[in-house]
């Protein structure tokens, strides 16, 4: 488990959006850890009570597996912590929009607030392609924040996606 509490040195509590970006910034370090191994760069940190209990980056090619997104090992990461498959009280940050099969998990597993960086038109179920965190025909829907550091989430992506094709790579 990653340990990590939100202070302030004034004692003052900070707004919504500042916490946004405080996480998001953790998300975005795991994203680079991807680009480092050569996966595409995305992150996922899951908060619970001002404190990051998961923490993950895509690892597709790593492990040889296409359920490998940050999402999804993150949520694995977060209920074994907590030792419960419900999430309750977390809160789920992201540097892209989840994919049909995250978004499924992320409802699965009772995540209430999901904060999204870049927008994925290709693939996106939360706003982009589908809305599936808030349909009403589901037993579980989410709030959700989208376009949090949204410049430096789809910078990431382009700039490996550009050394990608540099390289003759898909």
């Amino acid at each position: 488990m990653i340990a990590f509490r939100e202070e302030k040195d004034d004692n003052t509590s900070p707004d919504a959006g500042d916490i946004y970006v405080h996480y998001m910034r953790y998300a975005l370090q795991q994203a680079e850890q991807a680009r480092q191994e050569n996966e595409v760069p995305i992150g996922a940190v899951i908060v619970k009570d001002s404190r990051i209990i998961a923490a993950a980056h895509n690892q597709r090619e790593q492990l040889k597996d296409p359920t490998a997104h940050a999402e999804m090992i993150a949520i694995t990461q977060a209920a074994g912590s907590l030792g419960s498959w419900r999430l309750d009280d977390c809160t789920l940050y992201v540097t892209l929009e989840p994919c049909p099969m995250c978004a499924g998990a992320i409802i699965m597993s009772r995540i209430p607030v999901v904060v999204y960086g870049a927008d994925d038109p290709k693939a996106g179920s939360v706003r982009s392609l589908y809305r599936l965190l808030e349909d009403p025909r589901l037993n579980h829907r989410c709030v959700v924040v989208n376009g949090v550091l949204a410049t430096e989430c789809g910078a990431i992506l382009s700039q490996f996606f550009q050394a990608q094709r540099a390289l003759g790579k898909k």
